[in-house]
């Protein structure tokens, strides 16, 4: 955790509104394997990073409540009485979604002063917003002794992405973000948000992130397109068998007998999440068994699935798998997140990081003009109360 960053804030805070804050960190997530099967209600495998959103908040005596982002250097005033949504793609959605959010359940929200930063690289498909998004939920909840439990908080958060953030997000990145543990992955079944906890450990293997600095604004993306295809294509397989109670649970040969009804890209969108489901599943096992060289080669197969069937890579994200591809320290690599930008996640031997880094570095930037950003991550905890 970002100590210092924490402290800053507490600083910046105490000199803004001269009040000492609740202090809230949130964290960012990797998904290790499971993309697009979340609101396909299918399984999903993230964890929590040792990479924060921190949020600081108080009661106000104001007429209004008061916003900073310190990292833009940005306020925002407004009436809880009159909450609009604001452009696309703006931070304020987040905020004013989960407030609206907790006013719809009944909570008694005040005035309130809110300031947040964070370490989270934005646009990289590590749920910068979901992060933000519950910090400001769990905060709340907190300052107004609002008692809502974890699986509200999640919904607050998710109705405040479709709703205000116009994204047909699953609920992946909230639930991982309020139920992580230390050095431990959820194996989540989003049909009936059970999970089970499954050790990772990496032996003598380091997570790394790549991020290609193409930033993907899903909102403006393809992403809520797919959804409503495998909304098209399940509804063609449900009414053939009836039995299935959602797309992840369909079988290859089920899809292939309706084939011919549906659209090639209906089928293929079908065909990835089918075999992406089932990837999560082995992977799964495979860290169960701690046999990482079958975990790696998982990613690689999932990246393939999201480049050729569900169309949600870029030439950039291409361009650093195909390179991982070719090294022998790197085990596994794959596009991770909603597509379209963001970051790779490399399964690398640590001998062979600084090494891979420098090639990565020097070609990325001799083919497309462009640096990249390297982050070794941990696998931390959840969404919690900072004591000061």
């Amino acid at each position: 955790m970002n100590i210092e960053l924490l402290n800053k804030l507490s600083v910046e805070f105490y000199n803004l509104f001269n009040q000492k804050p609740l202090l809230i960190a949130s964290p960012g997530r990797i998904n290790l394997i499971g993309e697009h099967t979340d609101y396909n209600q299918g399984f999903v495998f993230p964890a929590t990073i040792d990479k924060h959103i921190f949020a600081a908040l108080s009661l106000s005596d104001a007429g209004f409540c008061r916003v900073t982002a310190l990292d833009m250097n940005e306020t925002y005033d407004f009436d809880l009485n009159n909450i609009q949504k604001k452009e696309p793609g703006s931070w304020k959605n987040y905020v004013l979604g989960v407030v609206a959010g907790l006013m719809d359940k009944g909570v008694d929200i005040q005035n309130f002063n809110l300031a947040f930063c964070g370490d989270i690289p934005l646009g990289a498909g590590l749920s910068s917003s979901a992060a933000l998004e519950n910090a400001v939920v769990f905060g709340l909840n907190e300052l107004f002794d609002a008692g809502l439990n974890k699986m509200e908080i999640v919904e607050i958060s998710v109705k405040a992405e479709h709703d205000f953030a116009d994204v047909q997000c699953g609920i992946m990145d909230q639930f991982s973000n309020l139920h992580g543990m230390a050095d431990q992955a959820l194996f989540l079944n989003c049909a009936d948000m059970s999970f089970k906890a499954v050790p990772v450990s990496l032996q003598n293997y380091q997570l790394m992130l790549i991020n290609t600095h193409v930033k993907h604004q899903l909102s403006d993306s393809p992403y809520n397109q797919r959804k409503l295809q495998c909304m098209q294509g399940f509804e063609l397989l449900k009414g053939n068998y009836p039995e299935l109670p959602s797309l992840s649970d369909a079988r290859i040969s089920q899809l292939n007998r309706l084939k011919d009804e549906m659209s090639e890209v209906v089928y293929n969108r079908c065909l990835y999440v089918i075999e992406e489901n089932s990837r999560v599943k082995a992977a799964k096992n495979a860290l169960d068994n701690q046999n990482l060289i079958l975990f790696g080669a998982l990613l690689f197969e999932s990246h393939a699935g999201l480049r050729d069937l569900y169309e949600v890579s870029c030439q950039e994200l291409d361009f650093l798998v195909e390179i991982a591809k070719n090294e022998p320290a790197v085990v596994g690599s794959r596009m991770m997140g909603g597509g379209f930008g963001g970051c790779t996640i490399n399964l690398i031997h640590q001998d062979g990081v600084n090494d891979f880094m420098m090639k990565i570095r020097r070609d990325y930037q001799n083919t497309f003009g462009l640096s990249t950003s390297f982050y070794k991550v941990n696998i931390s905890g959840a969404t919690k109360i900072i004591e000061q």
